[in-house]
C-alpha cells in the first residue's frame, strides 16, 4: 500500500521525536511491504520565524493532499514569556484544528505493567486502566468571540456550541463504546452552563439510537476528582474544549509519564496524529525527550488512518518490548541506565 503522510515536526522536542517515528514507520512499512510518501510542512515558532504565520497556507495544502498527518509539538518560551505577541505558535494549532476539521480529539490513558511503579498514584488505584477521551476540538471558549472592554479592565471569553457539533463529537463517543465496553460517561457542569446542558439534552436524545450503551453524566469537577482516585471505573468520556484539555492532561499522569501517550485528532478532511507532550523547549537539542508517544501516535495512524491494524500491533510490541528490556530514556529510568532518543529510536526500528 502507498501511505501518503504529512509530516509536521514542529517546534522544541517535535523534530527529535518524530524522526524517532518516522524510523518506526519506515521499518514497518519495510516489514509489511508499505511504501511511505513523506510531504514536510512547517509549522508553530518555526513557521512564524520562516514566514511569519504560524500555519500557512503551503503547510495546509500539504495537509489537504495527504492520507494522514503526523505532528510533533508546537510551542516556544519566547512567545510564551510575551504577552504582548500578536502572532503566537498555538494559534497556527487553533487554525489547523478548524481548517482541517478536527473535531474529534482521540485521548487514550492506559498503563503499562512494566512502569506501574513509576505513577504517582498508588498501583491498587491504577491497575487495568484503560480509558479514551473523546474532546471537542473546533468549538467551545477557544474559539468563541473575546475581547476587552472598560478600557481594558474588563476582559470576557465567549463559550459557544452548536447541537451539530455535540451531535457529531457523540457519535464518535457512541461508536467507540460500541467497540469497546458500552460505557459511556458525558462529562459536563449542566448544574451551571447553559452549553453543558445543551450537550447533556443532546446526548440524552442519542441514546435510543445506541441501547446497548450504558450512559452515565458526571459534573467535570466530580471527574476530575475519580480520575485520581478510580481512573478504571472510566471507558470512554466525551466532553467539551476546555473541559477535555484540562482532564486529558490530568490524565496523562496515570501512566508515569506524558511521554508515553499518543492521541489522535479526527476530521472532516483528513486526521492528525501526535504525541500528547508539549514541545518541553528545555530538552530541545539535547537528545533526551521520549519518543514513545509519537512512535505510538505512528501506531494509531497505521490502525486508524489506513486500517493496518496489524502494523499497529507489531508497533506497541516492540514499544513493550523496550520498556521490558529497559531501553528506555531518562525521565523512566531513574537510577538505571538510560538512553538517548535517537538510540530508542534505532533500537525500536532494528528490533521490528
Amino acid at each position: 500500500m502507498k501511505l501518503n503522510i504529512a509530516l509536521l515536526a514542529g517546534d522544541g522536542i517535535g523534530p527529535e521525536v518524530i524522526d524517532q517515528a518516522v524510523k518506526v514507520s519506515e521499518a514497518i512499512a519495510k516489514k509489511f511491504n508499505h511504501e511511505i510518501v513523506w510531504t514536510t510542512g512547517i509549522t508553530g515558532a518555526a513557521a512564524i520565524d520562516a514566514v511569519g504565520d504560524p500555519y500557512p497556507d503551503e503547510t495546509h495544502d500539504v495537509c489537504m493532499n495527504a492520507d494522514a498527518v503526523l505532528f510533533g509539538a508546537i510551542g516556544d518560551p519566547k512567545y510564551d514569556n510575551d504577552p504582548s505577541a500578536k502572532v503566537r505558535p498555538e494559534q497556527g494549532l487553533l487554525k489547523m484544528r478548524k481548517k482541517l476539521g478536527l473535531f474529534a480529539n482521540v485521548r487514550p490513558t492506559f498503563t503499562f505493567p512494566s512502569l506501574i511503579d513509576n505513577s504517582p498514584l498508588k498501583r491498587e488505584r491504577i491497575e487495568g486502566t484503560d480509558l479514551v477521551f473523546i474532546r471537542e476540538l473546533t468549538g467551545g471558549i477557544y474559539f468563541g468571540e473575546k475581547g476587552r472592554r472598560d478600557e481594558g479592565e474588563t476582559a470576557f471569553d465567549n463559550c459557544v456550541y452548536t447541537k451539530h457539533e455535540v451531535k457529531r463529537l457523540a457519535e464518535k463517543g457512541f461508536k467507540l463504546a460500541m467497540s469497546r465496553s458500552k460505557r459511556l460517561c458525558c462529562v459536563d457542569k449542566a448544574n451551571v452552563l447553559e452549553t453543558s446542558r445543551l450537550w447533556r439534552e443532546t446526548v440524552q436524545e442519542m441514546e435510543k439510537d445506541y441501547p446497548e450503551v450504558e450512559v452515565s453524566y458526571e459534573f467535570v469537577d466530580a471527574v476530575a476528582m475519580r480520575l485520581v482516585q478510580w481512573p478504571n471505573s472510566y471507558d470512554v468520556l466525551i466532553t467539551e474544549n476546555l473541559f477535555g484539555d484540562i482532564l486529558t492532561d490530568e490524565a496523562s499522569v496515570i501512566s508515569g509519564s506524558m511521554g508515553l501517550m499518543p492521541s489522535a485528532s479526527i476530521g472532516e478532511h483528513t486526521s492528525l496524529f501526535e504525541p500528547i507532550h508539549g514541545s518541553y523547549p528545555q530538552a530541545a537539542g539535547l537528545d533526551i525527550a521520549n519518543p514513545l508517544a509519537a512512535v505510538l501516535s505512528a501506531a494509531m495512524m497505521f490502525e486508524d488512518a489506513f486500517g493496518l491494524k496489524d502494523e499497529a500491533e507489531a508497533i506497541r510490541a516492540v514499544v513493550n518490548k523496550s520498556l521490558v528490556e529497559g531501553i528506555i530514556t531518562e525521565d523512566l529510568s531513574g537510577n538505571n541506565k538510560s538512553y538517548k532518543t535517537s538510540e530508542v529510536g534505532d533500537w525500536l526500528a532494528n528490533n521490528l
